[in-house]
């Protein structure tokens, strides 16, 4: 093999199904994350997303098909690939009488070369916290803690498990701004998630889950048909004057009272003629707005009625 091959699939998964005796949570799933991204599975609870990412982890068996993590079956790789790979819980449990600083340094000793406790505890914000005990900490600064046990070892890989959860919004930004600086320095990252926010920010790719099924996966930007479906104007016209024939498919927005909304696959012909008439009125057309369906409007479309369909965890 020449020295210049490079792996370009940190995760593989093809035909994956895991069944708790008669409940089939995961039925049949491919994705591949590659080097380097930032992959968001994403999916309500029951979905099968937190069966799958522990299959990942290697703390449970599949029941059929093939899964690789760092080229290695990650329910028998071992240490060798332990060592490669990080991982934030939902719910970590710490000794809450040790500081924060012991935490890192005692995690820190399973690990062939950790990283320094006081780069990690700087680089989560947790550095002005080193000397306090675990259990003083808020909610969200003891994620940042567990984010911090999950990259001392320096992993190629990184599991995160709803790592913002509990985090104002300063404290999201800030872990956002972290996973970044990961991606700069070629880590990989699969992150699970409920914020819609959060993975349009992250992300490179993104797979929706429902009742065992990925129904959709590609870039946050064109995830379920976004990039190309009808685009929505919604302004509040002005009082008693006709709107031009172009405004004739406007309807008025029950989540907006006064103002009206059309959707439309031309969005520059229609801007072009209705604002060219707002001019040549002398008026303005107040609140105008344009957007396409958001990251959180796909989601919802995808995963609705999930939790009358047979979901399992």
């Amino acid at each position: 093999m020449p020295d210049s091959f490079v792996v370009t699939a940190a995760i593989t998964v093809e035909g994956l199904r895991k069944s708790y005796g008669s409940v089939e949570a995961v039925k049949g799933v491919d994705f591949e994350v590659r080097e380097g991204e930032v992959f968001a599975l994403l999916g309500p609870n029951g979905a099968g997303k937190t069966t799958i990412v522990e299959i990942l982890e290697g703390y449970r068996q599949r029941t059929e098909g093939r899964v690789e993590v760092l080229g290695a079956d990650p329910f028998v790789g071992g240490r060798a690939l332990r060592e490669r790979v990080g991982i934030v819980l939902q719910e970590c449990g710490l000794d809450p009488y040790l500081t924060v600083a012991e935490t890192v340094l005692h995690t820190g000793r399973c690990y062939p070369s950790p990283r320094p406790v006081g780069d990690l505890l700087e680089l989560v914000g947790l550095d002005e916290k080193a000397g306090d005990r675990v259990k003083t900490l808020s909610g969200g600064q003891q994620r940042r803690l567990d984010l911090a046990l999950a990259l001392v070892g320096d992993p190629d890989l990184i599991f995160l498990d709803e790592p913002t959860t509990g985090f104002d919004p300063s404290a999201r930004r800030n872990a956002w701004d972290i996973v970044e600086g990961l991606c700069n320095l070629g880590k990989t990252v699969l992150l699970t998630t409920h914020y819609m926010d959060e993975a349009q920010h992250l992300a490179d790719r993104v797979a929706v889950i429902r009742a065992g099924v990925i129904v959709a996966e590609g870039s946050p930007a064109s995830l379920g048909g976004r990039d190309t479906a009808a685009v929505r104007i919604r302004f509040r016209p002005p009082d008693g004057r006709a709107l031009p024939p172009v405004g004739a498919g406007a309807r008025p927005d029950p989540e907006h009272p006064g103002y009206v909304v059309l959707e439309t696959a031309e969005p520059t012909r229609v801007l072009h003629a209705l604002t060219g008439w707002a001019i040549d009125q002398g008026v303005e057309l107040i609140g105008l707005t344009v957007t396409r369906p958001s990251l959180e409007d796909v989601y919802l479309e995808l995963t609705e009625d999930s939790a009358s369909d047979g979901s399992a965890p």
